[in-house]
Formats: C-alpha cells, structure tokens, sequence
C-alpha cells in the first residue's frame, strides 16, 4: 500500500503516539481525521500541522471512544470531508487500575467500537474499499506488568480480539488488514501514568517493579514507534501480525498454532 493520497482516522492523536502516527502519516501525503477527547490539545496540534503540512490536510473532531455515537459521527464526517476511508488508528488508550472500568472502557472496548465501525465503512461487501486497521497494544499485551493487571488485560485482549479479526476479514473477504502494534514502554505521558502510585491504585507498592522493566527494555522514542507503525499499514503482506518494539529493535511476534 502507496500511502500517498490515502484518507486515515487516528484516535487518542493529540499527544503522545496519536500525534506521531498522525506526523507520520502526513509526512506521507495521507490525510488525517484527528479524534480526541481533548478539544484544546487538539486544536493545539491541528495548528501546529497546518502549519507544516496545509490546513487542509487534517480535520480535528473532539471524540471520546466511548461514546459509539461520537465515533460514529467522526468517521462520517471524516468520509463527508475526505470522500473516502483508507487507514484506522484505534490508539486511544489510559493506565488507570483505581478507575478501571473507564480502562477497560477506553483501552478495549474503545478499540472493538472503532474496528467495527471502521470495517462498516472499508468492508468491500457493503460498498467500502478495504484498507488496514492498527489496533495499538503494548508489551503489557505480551506480558505482564506488576503495578497495572487491568492495563496488561485490555492491551492482551487488544491483540487477541486484532488477530481474531484478521483472520475473520481473510476468510469472510472483507478486504480489510489488521495488525496490533506492541510497543515498550515510551517516552509519553502514558509513561508517566505507569509511574504514578496514584493511577497504580491498590498496586501503588508495585511501581517500582514497573520501574525496573522500563530499565530493561529501555524506552523509546515515539518517532521510532511511528516509523513501525508505518511498516505495519504500508505492507500489504501482514495480516493478523503483532509487531513488537523494543530498545534492541522490532520484531513479529510468534504465537502457537491452534
């Protein structure tokens, strides 16, 4: 997949790793519907690309992915102002084990409600044109991590319902990719979250376990994040892939058969 000329939705794009897929994308030539429940931070960074790349290249819609008629609103007006649909970013996503309904609400069912609503409008059986969905996990999806068990539920279930996915589009012919993205720990505010004894809850005692795995596995850059990303919508070869991404690099991850 040429990304040049194609239309993409990115949720959770007004900070951290949101805003990164969105800078690379445009860097592309694609153009991005910025959602984000963050009205001024996103009016923050839709200046700050239109600057760099032309105010028509971007569209900020305030949206909170749990709410599934606000998700739905953006997609359409994304459609309505682009024409088309092409690349979905499901990435927004929260640390928070003392309010972890709300996690589970963002990180997973945030996730399933923009996949299903981003496969209504791609799905080549009802008039769409396929494309490739990105569903954002963590290493937390691969393994756990002490302070945070809700984060490292949701984030594995990310990558489980992304796979399950994949491999429903290949067989049904929907002619929509999915891949989930699983990045260590990286320099944004969600890092910060992972540090806090506040959003740690009843597992305040734990953080600096967590510390000690960030020491491990290093901690990234969101541009070395977003040039993986890039890797997973440009390559139309991957289908239901878990790219991994560490401080010694970035590798698919292997899951046993069933």
């Amino acid at each position: 997949m040429a990304p040049g000329g194609l239309i993409a939705v990115v949720t959770g794009a007004a900070q951290g790793l949101g805003r990164g897929f969105s800078e690379i994308l445009l860097q592309n030539s694609v153009k991005v519907a910025l959602l984000d429940a963050n009205e001024a931070a996103g009016a923050r960074v839709k200046e700050v690309f239109d600057k760099q790349f032309g105010s028509d290249k971007t569209l900020f819609l305030k949206c909170d992915v749990q709410s599934e008629e606000q998700l739905r609103v953006a997609f359409q007006k994304t459609k309505e102002t682009f024409g088309q649909l092409d690349i979905v970013c499901n990435n927004a996503g929260i640390i928070d084990e003392k309010n972890w309904e709300k996690a589970v609400s963002v990180n997973l069912l945030g996730t399933v409600r923009g996949t299903y609503i981003a496969l209504e409008h791609m799905n080549r059986h009802t008039g769409g044109q396929g494309g490739v969905v990105i569903n954002v996990s963590s290493m937390a999806g691969l393994g756990p991590i002490l302070s945070s068990p809700v984060y490292t539920a949701t984030k594995h279930a990310v990558v489980g319902f992304t796979r399950a996915m994949a491999a429903s589009s290949s067989v049904s012919g929907y002619g929509v990719r999915f891949n989930v993205l699983c990045p260590a720990f990286t320099q944004t505010d969600m890092l910060n979250a992972l540090r806090s004894p506040e959003r740690a809850g009843q597992f305040s005692h734990l953080v600096d376990a967590a510390q000690t795995l960030t020491e491990k596995f290093g901690i990234l850059s969101v541009s070395e994040v977003a040039k993986s990303f890039l890797q997973l919508v440009t390559d139309e070869t991957k289908n239901g892939e878990a790219l991994m991404i560490h401080g010694k690099g970035s590798q698919y991850v292997s899951f046993p058969s069933l």
